[in-house]
């Protein structure tokens, strides 16, 4: 259960982010490639665990095959590493296969990007200086419409883990704070309109959300190891590692149930390193869009520390060249997934805080592993 004492929102988080989490013993288990390979990736995360975090994995692909490399737990009191083909909520990851889905829609031309939501949504977004025919589908995606989120008054109810929520429910929160700017006028990353995208793809459609992700997505790209939960149903099915977190003065919690419908499209599905780094690949090769739609997704705005597309980020590479993909923060994961045009790809997840409550940093064990 949620306490008003656990709630806090991280600065520049990419979506929910709760917590800190006791250390545990680090045990290094590199797993595949050839021995030596990768003692760089190896060596960041053992840094996350050495730093209080139960337990990291990195899983990879490059031209000589795939490998990954784990530290700590996937469970505390066990001495089993997090594997591969463990599933772990990935959060915010999710927002790509949102996006995806919605720009299948618009090559289906039943949603125009630079279509006002209201068109969609009517009288969804209205009130407190919000106008729903001003802010595009586009500026959802890309996260420039200035609805501002729901997440810290979600957390701050001590009931919130404990019933489904209703997407609405969660856009009226959102909405009950003013805008943060003027739509199109500047960056601000804003979960609550990545849950009324969600609500546009299941007005347009009829159907779920999940559907879609699933029958669009999930079966056509064979990823057997990702699902998107419905709401209630908190168990993550199948080998899985726990997520944990500890308030502070208080013992570790195992919160590896959540309830799935209080991140919604922003944040719910459940997967593993291979089938996200699978669906990326597959993303930037142009199996799941069109060309040009593919580009609009890739067209950038300035974020923060990176480049922003819609619902696909672009990150600079130390050693030259880009990757993209996405981050993902929820009450006992933090995960990240990347790409590369020439097909290098690497999925990163911690299953809990560092012991100063921070998010383990993923992206410097992806690029690490990407380069």
């Amino acid at each position: 259960m949620l306490t008003r004492k656990s709630t806090r929102v991280v600065a520049g988080s990419l979506a929910l982010a709760l917590g800190c989490v006791a250390a545990v013993p680090a045990a290094a288990t590199p797993r595949g490639g050839h021995p030596g390979d990768h003692a760089d990736v190896q060596a960041v995360i053992d840094g996350f665990t050495a730093a209080g975090a139960p337990g990291a994995m990195v899983y990879g692909q490059d031209r000589r095959g795939r490998w990954s490399v784990s530290s700590g737990t996937a469970e505390l009191g066990t001495d089993r590493p997090i594997r591969p083909r463990d599933r772990v909520r990935v959060a915010s990851n999710t927002k790509m296969f949102t996006a995806a889905v919605v720009l299948q829609l618009v090559e289906e031309r039943e949603v125009e990007l630079d279509a006002p939501i209201e068109e969609y949504v009517p009288g969804l977004v209205h009130g407190n200086g919000y106008d729903g025919t001003k802010i595009t589908v586009r500026q959802l995606l890309q996260h420039t419409s200035g609805m501002a989120d729901y997440v810290a008054d979600v957390l701050a109810d001590p009931d919130a883990n404990n019933h489904p929520w209703r997407p609405e429910e969660l856009v009226a929160i959102g909405l009950s704070h003013p805008p943060l700017f003027a739509p199109g006028a500047a960056w601000a990353y804003s979960n609550t309109g990545y849950i009324v995208l969600g609500m546009i793809v299941e007005e347009v459609t009829g159907n779920d959300l999940g559907a879609e992700v699933t029958d669009r997505l999930i079966r056509p790209l064979g990823l057997g190891g990702t699902t998107y939960p419905e709401a209630g149903d908190k168990r993550i099915r199948g080998p899985h590692a726990h997520g944990y977190f500890a308030f502070p003065g208080q013992p570790v919690m195992d919160i590896t149930e959540l309830e799935p419908s209080l991140p919604g499209a922003a944040g719910s599905l459940v997967s593993t390193g291979p089938d996200l780094t699978r669906f990326v690949r597959a993303l930037l090769s142009g199996k799941v869009l069109r060309p040009d739609l593919l580009r609009q997704m890739r067209t950038t705005v300035p974020a923060r520390g990176y480049d922003y597309g819609l619902g696909i980020g672009e990150i600079s590479l130390p050693c030259g060249g880009s990757a993209w993909g996405h981050a993902g923060n929820l009450p006992g994961f933090d995960t990240f997934t990347a790409a590369t045009e020439d097909g290098r790809a690497v999925f990163v997840v911690t299953n809990g805080r560092l012991a100063d409550g921070s998010a383990a940093n993923s992206r410097a064990a992806a690029e690490a592993a990407l380069c």
